[in-house]
């Protein structure tokens, strides 16, 4: 996916540094395998990843490339509604391009379909990644699926709650635990850390389930999948690629993620959000129309809460639905993981 020596990233987050429009960066942070030197915003020059964005320690804002270490990698580090570039950042690119660097992006604007940074990338012999970009062309057969494979998945109340983050930590404490545990990325940030997976949302609508089953034929071979989730079957906008990933990966067992506060869809204050126990029973029974599946537990994002906030809110969810909660982040995935080995010992 990425050049041969070693990559060392600066990430373009102009404008858009705080944990939701940054979450790619956010993420790629915590958890990517390549080191990163520095991040571009001139809005917050002088502040820490740490200060912003709550992870990353030192790494510093810069105001442009100049300002930078030394660096071969340039990533877009956001995922706008859409998934546009934005055009005062096309001037950042060209730069990164004229130094030499590979551009690494997740967006639905494919950097390989612009001329001007296909003529740069051609002059100055640098890769351009579109992480969306894909030739996804086969239906769902629902066959040859290894009947030993568990397969978790993690579904949401709304997009940007925290899916993806849950899969990996879930993922990884199995893996510590001695299970043969694989994370499924279903998405560009994902993918950036996974270094493999399928980018769900952009696969023509017809292919959306045979494109995750894909995903689950080649690596059933693991114990464990946890197959990262997308959107919501609630959500106006993103429902349909949800329906397609749900019934793709027939999960066995679900994880039902939210984050606490949100009254509406995001970016869609018109439209409230629905309950935890409905969503339940939706999921649940959806599922259910191609393979029995139930929520297993669930994870809370309590990132605008206090640690006393975030207790109360975690047993009282708990008592609504009766199933362990947690907040990977805060509190460990540890009550998740109980959860999926308990599903585990009975599906065997």
């Amino acid at each position: 996916m990425l050049r041969s020596s070693e990559p060392r990233l600066v990430i373009l987050t102009e404008g858009y540094s705080d944990p939701i429009n940054a979450k790619t960066a956010t993420s790629v942070l915590r958890y990517g395998q390549h080191p990163t030197v520095a991040i571009i915003d001139s809005l917050q020059v002088g502040k820490t990843a740490e200060e912003i964005l709550g992870v990353g320690g030192n790494i510093p804002f810069v105001a442009n490339l100049s300002d930078a270490p030394t660096a071969n990698t340039l990533m877009i580090g956001i995922a706008p509604p859409g998934g546009k570039i934005p055009m005062s950042w096309r001037s950042v690119i060209r730069g990164a391009i004229a130094l030499g660097m590979d551009v690494i992006s997740g967006l639905h604007d494919f950097l390989v379909d612009d001329d001007d940074f296909v003529i740069d990338a051609s002059r100055f012999g640098v890769n351009l990644i579109d992480i969306r970009k894909n030739d996804e062309h086969d239906v769902c057969n629902q066959k040859d699926i290894r009947v030993e494979c568990l397969r978790i998945h993690t579904v949401g109340q709304d997009c940007s709650v925290g899916k993806m983050v849950a899969s990996i930590e879930v993922a990884r404490a199995l893996q510590d635990q001695g299970y043969d545990a694989k994370f499924i990325a279903t998405g560009q940030t994902g993918i950036m850390i996974e270094g493999d997976g399928c980018p769900i949302d952009c696969v023509v609508g017809d292919f959306i389930s045979g494109a995750i089953e894909k995903q689950i034929l080649a690596q059933q071979h693991h114990e464990i999948l946890v197959i990262e989730g997308q959107g919501s079957l609630a959500h106006p906008r993103y429902s349909a690629v949800t329906l397609g990933l749900l019934h793709g990966c027939i999960p066995h067992g679900m994880i039902l993620c939210y984050e606490v506060g949100r009254s509406w869809v995001r970016d869609m204050p018109h439209v409230n959000l629905k309950s935890l126990q409905e969503l339940r029973t939706i999921y649940e029974n959806t599922a259910s129309i191609m393979f029995p599946s139930k929520i297993i537990g669930v994870a809370m994002n309590s990132r605008l809460l206090s640690e006393r906030e975030a207790n109360a809110e975690r047993k009282k969810v708990h008592l609504e639905l009766g199933l362990p909660v947690c907040d990977v982040l805060r509190d460990g995935p540890h009550d998740l993981v109980k959860a999926v080995q308990k599903l585990h010992m009975e599906l065997r």
